[in-house]
């Protein structure tokens, strides 16, 4: 299991409510892929913006990041993405109190 890191830098600006509205307008594309396992939406004080996201593989999230999503991501802030990927070992939910540990 993979958790990948996405940041980018937000334009100059750029409000929450633009950012949430730029997340909303990606929700569909992120649901139909049917090898992303779940997403956060991430944003910071200091102008950062992206995704933490799980994969099956390295493969899975290096294919839907590919060079044409970099480029996009570029136009859209005025540069490309950092992305770094983690051996995803263990989950838990304090909720529902499951802890789940991947091989």
């Amino acid at each position: 299991m993979i958790l990948e890191l996405v940041l980018f830098k937000n334009p100059p600006g750029m409000t929450r409510d633009a950012e949430m509205e730029a997340a909303r307008a990606v929700v569909p594309k992120w649901l139909a892929n049917k090898d992303l396992l779940r997403k956060h939406f991430i944003r910071s004080d200091d102008g950062y913006g992206g995704g933490v996201y799980i994969w099956p593989s390295r493969e899975a999230a290096q294919a839907a990041h590919d060079e044409a999503w970099m480029q996009s991501v570029e136009r859209r802030t005025g540069g490309r993405p950092e992305i770094r990927y983690f051996d995803l070992m263990i989950v838990l939910d304090t909720k529902t109190q499951e802890v789940k540990e991947f091989a």
